[in-house]
């Protein structure tokens, strides 16, 4: 007559009871409960996340403002009388932002030949000066556009480094579960689900991290391509309307 052996849920419960395995299963129990390894996996991935949505936060404010700010500066560049005034008025403000920059990069460039008596009798010298400003704005240019960059780097490395720091803990903590189960010698569902559920966390967690970090970088960079655009067309603009005072 063949005996059974097999575990019953309830029975395995009151096992699990009985050695005091019982688990807390909530997303906080996953946490304090879990292997100290995968744990410290765990909290740096959620330092990621704090630091991933506080440059995100940054950054939509930061092109929010950049966009209000060249609109308002080009309608008033293009509707202003003289160019030196101009110059004099933009550099009286507090803050500069970059098409703001670029600007006065050039229009310094401008005074400071004129005020070295360099003022252009051929078209060499037409050339010369014309060169010289779009050098200046040009670095300027860059230098405003890797400023406004700053973060970028770090959401392209959490979104794609997060899912593969989360696998690392589920990893750990799938490992420490079959050591367990190895060492019970029980495979009931109660005890394999409490480690299966801690290791699999980690994997969310990480892509918690990823997502968002993967999305708002895409955007972000759309959004510094365009502003980038902006700044090409208004220094070429630019540009051209010097060298037709230059001429004149």
């Amino acid at each position: 007559m063949a005996v059974d052996t097999a575990v019953t849920p309830v029975q395995a419960t009151d096992l699990a009871s009985a050695t005091g395995a019982v688990h807390d299963m909530s997303l906080t129990g996953l946490f304090m409960n879990a292997d100290p390894i995968v744990m410290i996996i765990m909290v740096g991935l959620l330092l990621m996340s704090v630091i991933s949505w506080g440059i995100i936060i940054d950054k939509m404010l930061t092109f929010r403002q950049l966009n209000f700010k060249t609109n308002k500066f080009e309608q008033e560049f293009w509707s202003a009388e003289a160019l030196d005034k101009f110059h004099e008025r933009v550099k009286k403000r507090k803050s500069m932002h970059p098409i703001a920059a670029v600007f006065n990069s050039a229009m310094d460039e401008w005074f400071r030949s004129r005020a070295a008596g360099n003022k252009p009798a051929n078209s060499e010298l037409h050339i010369s000066l014309k060169d010289r400003m779009s050098q200046m704005m040009s670095v300027t240019r860059n230098r405003e556009l890797e400023r406004v960059e700053t973060g970028l780097a770090f959401l392209a490395t959490a979104g794609s480094s997060a899912p593969f720091i989360g696998l690392l803990g589920t990893v750990i903590g799938i490992m420490n579960t079959f050591t367990a189960i190895a060492g019970a010698n029980n495979t009931s569902l109660a005890v394999v689900a409490p480690g299966i559920a801690e290791a699999l966390f980690a994997t969310a967690i990480g892509l918690f991290v990823a997502i968002p970090a993967v999305i708002a970088y895409n955007k972000f960079s759309q959004d510094l391509a365009r502003f980038a655009g902006r700044l090409d067309d208004f220094s070429t603009e630019f540009n051209t309307l010097l060298a037709r005072q230059i001429s004149a």
